[in-house]
C-alpha cells in the first residue's frame, strides 16, 4: 500500500483507544454514561460521591466506539459489540462491579437538583407554591405577573397568592419563565451521570429495564408471599413456614367439632359441660316456676338478677357520659375563657 493514500493516527488516539480497551477489560460491568449537560463543579461532586465504587472514564465517542469494537473482536463476543450502538451526546465508560441495577440506582442517586434551562422540556408540572417570596418590593414583582403567577406586596414582602402550574409536564419552558424559577429557587430538574446501558454477562441492560419501583416490588413480593401462605394453610399443603398454622387450624376446628357435636375429649370436656348447663338454664327460664325445684328455681333467679345488674350497669354508665356532654361549655365559649 502506498504511503500516500494511508490514514494517518495520532499516536495519542492510539493510546487512547489502548486505555479504554484495558478499562473495559477489567469491569464486570461495563456501562455507558451520558455526561453532556452536567456542570463541572456538580461533576466533582458526584465523582466525590461514586469514588470506590466506580471508575468513570470520559473520553471522545469516536475512540470509545472504536475500543468496544476492538474488545469484543479480540474477545470474539459480538454481544459486547452492540453496547457501541447506545453511544450517545457526552458518552464516557463507566466499570463497577456492581450489578447493573444497583448501578443504576447509585447514580440516579448521585444527581442533585437544578434550575431548569429556557427551552428544556418540563419533565413534569412546574409548580411556584402560594407563600413569602422573601423578595422587597421591586421589579420582581412585574415578572411574576408576566409570566401568570398572581402575586402582592404583604408585610414589605412580594408574596404568591396561590399555588400555580407556570408549565405543565412535557411542554417546552420560555426563557423568561426559567429566569423567574430561578429567582424563586424553584429547582425541579436533576442533574447528573445519565445510564445509557450497562453490559453484563452477556445481556445488555437499558434505563427502562433498569428502573425498578422498589417499594411496588417488596409490596407485590409481601402480597406474593401471604396468598402462597394462604393457599397452603386452606389447602393444606404443608410446608416449613405454615406447618404451625395448619396445625393450629386442624386443631381450633376439631375443637369446635367437639364441642358442637357434644363429643367429649380432654380437651373439650370443660366447653361442653359449660354450653350445656347454658342450654340448660335458657330452658328452665322459659318454664314455669311450678315446672321447676327449688334448685332450678335459684339458679334461673342469681343468673336473672346478675344479668339484670350488668345491664343497669352499662345503663348508668350511658346515662353518666350523657350527663358528662350537657355539662361541657360550648367550644367557642371554652376558648373564650383563655383570653
Amino acid at each position: 500500500m502506498s504511503a500516500v493514500g494511508a490514514k494517518h493516527v495520532a499516536p495519542w488516539k492510539i493510546e487512547e483507544v489502548n486505555r479504554l480497551k484495558k478499562l473495559l477489560k477489567e469491569g464486570k460491568v461495563v456501562a455507558l454514561a451520558d455526561l453532556m449537560d452536567v456542570p463541572a463543579r456538580q461533576l466533582q461532586e458526584i465523582r466525590d460521591k461514586i469514588r470506590g465504587k466506580m471508575i468513570l472514564r470520559m473520553s471522545r465517542n469516536s475512540l470509545i466506539e472504536r475500543a468496544i469494537k476492538e474488545v469484543a473482536e479480540e474477545t470474539n463476543n459480538p454481544e459486547f459489540a452492540k453496547l457501541a450502538d447506545y453511544i450517545a451526546r457526552g458518552a464516557a465508560i463507566v466499570v463497577t462491579d456492581m450489578n447493573p441495577f444497583k448501578l443504576y440506582k447509585t447514580l440516579e442517586e448521585s444527581k442533585t437538583p437544578a434550575p431548569i434551562r429556557g427551552g428544556a422540556v418540563a419533565p413534569c408540572d412546574i409548580v411556584v407554591e402560594k407563600g413569602s417570596t422573601g423578595m422587597p418590593p421591586g421589579p420582581f414583582l412585574g415578572e411574576l405577573k408576566s409570566v401568570g403567577i398572581p402575586a402582592a406586596i404583604e408585610k414589605g414582602k412580594i408574596v404568591i397568592k396561590e399555588d400555580t402550574v407556570v408549565v405543565k409536564e412535557g411542554e417546552v419552558v420560555p426563557h423568561k419563565v426559567a429566569v423567574v424559577l430561578a429567582n424563586l429557587g424553584v429547582k425541579p430538574v436533576k442533574v447528573g451521570i445519565d445510564l445509557l446501558a450497562a453490559y453484563e454477562d452477556g445481556v445488555i441492560y437499558t434505563p427502562d429495564v433498569l428502573k425498578i419501583d422498589e417499594e411496588k416490588i417488596i409490596q407485590d413480593i409481601q402480597k406474593a408471599y401471604m396468598n402462597a401462605f394462604t393457599l397452603s394453610v386452606e389447602g393444606v399443603i404443608p410446608t416449613p413456614e405454615t406447618i404451625e398454622a395448619i396445625l393450629q387450624k386442624a386443631f381450633n376446628n376439631a375443637r369446635v367439632l367437639s364441642i358442637e357435636s357434644a363429643y367429649p375429649t380432654r380437651e373439650t370436656i370443660g366447653d361442653i359441660l359449660a354450653k350445656a348447663y347454658s342450654h340448660m338454664l335458657a330452658l328452665a327460664s322459659e318454664l314455669s316456676e311450678d315446672a321447676l325445684d327449688e334448685e332450678l328455681k335459684e339458679l334461673v333467679s342469681s343468673t336473672a338478677k346478675s344479668t339484670k345488674e350488668e345491664v343497669e350497669k352499662e345503663e348508668e354508665k350511658e346515662e353518666k357520659k350523657e350527663e358528662e356532654k350537657k355539662e361541657e361549655p360550648p367550644a367557642a365559649v371554652g376558648l373564650g375563657l383563655l383570653f
